[in-house]
């Protein structure tokens, strides 16, 4: 009977054996699990941790005989696949068998990185019950990384009530997004009770009843790699755009291949779960012989930590910055209500676009907010996958209910800020212009903007803060002018010939005043984002300088 034979089961390699079915009833299909679940929610199981999902079994979506039964499949878990023949297409197992393919598809997944001999991981349904035997009699925890898993189990280790600390090596948590993004999570996380140690390792943070490794995730490409197949330079299996890797017989999905970046076609590494069920569901395809392409990858991802959601697409503006010329990077900052403002319930979304300077093309976005986060990085992916453009998000026509959004929507809106094209200054590049004392040392980049820059020009330069003096009293950047926004036509003339940056709270109102100021006949630029995103700069640059 034709045979293929599948290694690993969770999101890819189940997708493609329950795909393979439907497209095939007559072969044999065999898939080899090593652990004792083959299809479980992994995903889910921070949120067992906590109780918040309180059914253990609500996580275990199929079962060896449910497979059996619905699909006919031969599923073997508690089975490690030790060695691949390529030559004879046999693969040798833990117990002593050897099964004969006539395609193997490799779904093996990632190991998580650990090189704490007594630091737990979460990978799987064992790792979460050995976090919750060891929480069981414990007041405290240390999780060593700050990414979307580690801010995971910070939240559902706080919810069983052990005092938790994340440490990080990094000068921020949740690398994905860049430093005054991520600031808004930190310091959400901290009113609940988190410490977070950044710029820190393990010995030199305090000891704890339970550590945690949740440092990120390595391909697991052992048996790829002792069987001749390629690997990349990232450490996954290379494979082509219809998941065959370098012997024809033998297919990669999932988290232990190399993917293509949709931005520009280099090689990353993307482990997510929606990632490795499209690519199990297309080897299947391609299998059975029917047609189909691998895409590039955006790594759409979201995490959620104590009511607040953080997301994340494509490239930040580190990256963007690190690969492009400075000049050809447009970022631009926004923080609109999720929802009608006279609706009950409004709460601010914070948003940031990357964009190409030249052809307007969105590079990345990340959004943080309580609400709406979901929605609006979703409809940005759907964007960069769909080639809109920044300036067309102010064309998408989106529902709208006062309970839901605006008639502006938050997209529209950064619709409305690209196609302004309006000069622009970013946080981290203030003291370039010589309107404050801090240190750029730690800015995305060595990126200084060219909205003001003049090397020759020995204008003064002024930061105009256009808000009301209440607000002003509230909070200013250092080296700031108070000129509220309703006084500017009255003031204007003490600016002429200056170089001005004007700010208010969150941009828009700054906006207006860099439009009057130009219809004046004074040339200005805004603060993007306005105060709002320099207050959460400069805490993001206080605490990597902790």
């Amino acid at each position: 009977m034709h045979t293929t034979v599948i290694i690993g089961g969770v999101a890819g390699g189940m997708s493609a054996a329950t795909r393979l079915r439907r497209n095939d009833e007559s072969r044999r299909i065999i898939v080899l699990e090593a652990s004792s679940n083959v299809s479980f929610a992994n995903c889910g199981l921070p949120y067992h941790i906590s109780g918040t999902i309180a059914d253990r079994a609500a996580l275990l979506l199929q079962t060896p005989q449910s497979l059996k039964a619905r699909f006919n499949l031969d599923v073997r878990v508690n089975t490690t696949a030790t060695a691949i023949d390529a030559a004879r297409k046999i693969v040798h197992t833990a117990n002593g068998e050897e099964i004969s393919y006539h395609e193997l598809v490799l779904s093996p997944g990632a190991t998580a990185v650990n090189p704490y001999p007594d630091a737990l991981t979460l990978r799987n349904v064992e790792d979460m019950d050995a976090i919750i035997s060891a929480a069981a009699g414990a007041q405290s925890a240390r999780i060593i990384g700050g990414g979307f898993i580690g801010v995971e189990l910070a939240e559902n280790l706080a919810r069983r009530g052990l005092a938790v600390t994340i440490v990080e090596r990094a000068p921020q948590i949740l690398t994905p997004l860049d430093p005054e993004m991520a600031e808004i999570v930190a310091q959400h996380l901290e009113a609940h009770g988190v410490t977070i140690l950044t710029n820190a390792t393990i010995e030199t943070a305090p000891a704890a009843d339970i550590t945690i490794a949740a440092i990120g995730v390595r391909p697991s490409v052992e048996l790829a790699r002792s069987a001749g197949l390629e690997i990349g330079k990232l450490g996954g299996i290379i494979v082509d755009d219809q998941m065959r890797t370098s012997d024809p017989a033998i297919f990669a999905v999932g988290d232990a291949v190399e993917k293509r970046d949709a931005i520009d076609g280099s090689p990353t590494l993307v482990a997510l779960a929606q990632t490795a069920n499209r690519q199990g569901r297309l080897v299947a395809d391609v299998i059975a012989g029917k047609s189909g392409r691998d895409i590039p990858v955006l790594g759409t991802a979201i995490v959620g930590v104590f009511g607040l959601s953080a997301a994340s697409v494509g490239w930040n503006e580190r990256k963007a910055l690190r690969e492009r010329h400075p000049d050809s990077v447009r970022v631009i900052h926004l923080h609109p209500a999720a929802h009608a403002g006279y609706y009950p319930g409004a709460t601010a979304l914070h948003m940031k676009l990357v964009i190409d300077a030249e052809t307007d093309a969105i590079l990345g976005a990340q959004v943080v907010g309580a609400d709406g986060v979901d929605k609006r990085i979703d409809v940005l992916a759907t964007a960069i996958r769909a080639g809109i453009t920044a300036p067309e998000l102010a064309h998408l026509e989106l529902a709208y209910a006062p309970q839901f959004g605006s008639a502006k929507d938050p997209i529209n809106f950064a619709g409305y800020i690209a196609s302004n094209h309006e000069p622009s200054v970013q946080w981290h590049e203030l003291d370039s212009y010589g309107f404050t004392g801090v240190s750029t040392s730690d800015a995305p980049a060595d990126h200084t903007g060219s909205a003001l820059t003049d090397a020759a020009s020995d204008e003064e330069k002024v930061l105009i803060d256009v808000r009301t003096p209440g607000e002003f009293a509230r909070g200013a950047i250092p080296g700031a002018i108070n000129m509220p926004l309703d006084s500017l036509r009255e003031n204007y003339q003490q600016l002429e010939g200056k170089r001005v940056l004007v700010h208010c709270q969150v941009g828009l109102r700054g906006h207006i005043a860099v439009t009057l100021l130009h219809n004046l006949g004074i040339s200005a630029a805004n603060l993007s984002g306005g105060y709002v995103t320099w207050k959460y700069g400069q805490a993001a640059r206080e605490r990597s300088a902790q």
